[in-house]
């Protein structure tokens, strides 16, 4: 059996555990750049209020109705994430919880009794509420795509479900099925929901458990098709997986606050997020031997509602594999610099840094002096100041000190956890 534990409207979550006058009330999560809702609660939802939506068109509604807006306050939402993840791993072990997205984990239940299934279950939700003050809801199958089958039936009616649902029998299991929308079945996208539905008359995930495999192969993905079909019968295909450690490509994208148009302001851009991406790089020991550089502009004449966008991008391999960050930005300015175009509304810049290797076993060049054990002490004191005193408190210059085309977040919250001058106050 695997259960999948799902915080319920996760980003608004957090930030009514720090407001308690917000519980019960319409709350709501924006995007980058204040751009889109991410993020809403039931109250929200019953008003209306849709899921992705631009915000500005949802403006008049948002003030009728008092709805709170917050920006993404990713610090604090990482931070909360990450306790729950431990208090799932104290209640199941640290090798049965499988991490799959920011507010959401599988666990692998081989070792719990099926007579202790149903408490074990109450103790892991019970325990996750009270230590992180996050709700979570509880979805138990015998295979991962029936606990996401039976987690989506646990928040669809949380007042009767208590926000758990476990499919044991197999009358359960039919009843879960008849109700979930084929569109609704993890792993089917728009498309094929579309063609199931029109090509096949298939609308509901117990229809299309009773294809067979060799449909499956031909109508529903291959291989992968076949195994999301063998999981709606019972029969577990897809496997837990170990947390990735290390990444294989490590990118820092952001979307501009304002548009820029000046080659100095995208050269700040450009540093900054190659400083970030060199902390991660570092942070798992690694160094890069590949550079590339993206710049996205829309053009000034567009009609509103015109979201055409023209990316371009540059990258340059390294004859050493490096982890500094002095290095990294000297190349990635040099990149901005031929991508560059006057007069060009620039609205999103990144770097991306991959054929990664361990920073211990660089291949060196017989044309270049090695100088990396002085940078590499260098790193390491830049890493530990920055992560101790937070907000860049050491940077490059090359980075910028106004910095105009930062993210936009104007209604974002305190970082409570991260930061001690944004510590929550009780009086």
């Amino acid at each position: 059996m695997y259960a999948i534990v799902d915080c319920n409207s996760f980003y608004c979550s957090c930030e009514r555990l720090f407001v308690p006058a917000l519980y019960n009330r319409p709350v709501a999560v924006l995007s980058n750049n204040d751009g889109c809702i991410i993020s809403r609660t039931d109250e929200a939802k019953a008003l209306g209020l849709g899921m992705g939506a631009p915000y500005f068109q949802y403006r008049q509604l948002i003030e009728q109705n008092g709805i709170t807006i917050f920006s993404s306050n990713y610090h604090l939402y990482g931070d909360i994430s990450r306790r729950v993840m431990d208090t799932l791993r104290s209640v199941a072990g640290s090798n049965m919880v499988e991490v799959y997205s920011v507010d959401e984990a599988f666990i692998n239940l081989k070792e719990v009794p099926d007579n202790q299934l149903v408490s074990f279950i109450q103790e892991l939700k019970e325990r996750t509420e009270q230590w992180t003050g996050i709700q979570v809801s509880v979805g138990v199958g015998a295979t991962k795509v029936l606990s996401k089958v039976a987690n989506r039936l646990a928040k669809k009616n949380k007042v009767a479900t208590n926000c758990i649902v476990i499919l044991k029998t197999e009358e359960e299991i039919q009843d879960a099925l008849q109700r979930t929308p084929v569109g609704d079945i993890w792993g089917i996208g728009r498309r094929y929901a579309y063609t199931l539905r029109e090509f096949f008359a298939i609308e509901n995930a117990w229809q299309l458990r009773q294809m067979n495999e060799e449909w499956a192969r031909k109508n529903l993905g291959g291989v992968v098709g076949v195994r999301l079909l063998k999981e709606l019968k019972g029969f577990s295909c897809i496997e837990m997986k170990d947390p990735l450690e290390n990444k294989k490509m490590i990118a820092t994208t952001r979307m501009f606050g304002k548009p820029v148009y000046e080659l100095s302001q995208l050269s700040e851009a450009i540093a900054t997020y190659t400083s970030r991406a060199a902390e991660k790089l570092r942070r798992q020991h690694c160094a890069t031997k590949h550079i590339d550089v993206f710049v996205m502009n829309r053009p000034d004449t567009q009609k509103p509602g015109d979201y055409y966008t023209e990316s371009r991008h540059l990258h340059c391999r390294l004859s050493v594999a490096t982890s500094d960050t002095q290095q990294m930005i000297r190349y990635a300015k040099q990149l901005i610099q031929q991508l560059y175009r006057p007069g060009l509304k620039y609205i999103k810049a990144g770097i991306i840094l991959s054929d990664l290797v361990p920073d211990n076993s660089i291949q060196g060049n017989l044309f270049s002096p090695f100088t990396e054990t002085k940078q590499k002490i260098l790193m390491n004191a830049l890493d530990n100041i920055n992560f101790s005193m937070r907000d860049d408190a050491v940077r490059y210059a090359s980075t910028g000190v106004k910095r105009n085309w930062k993210m936009r977040q104007e209604k974002r919250s305190k970082r409570y956890t991260t930061r001690w001058e944004e510590l929550f106050e009780v009086r």
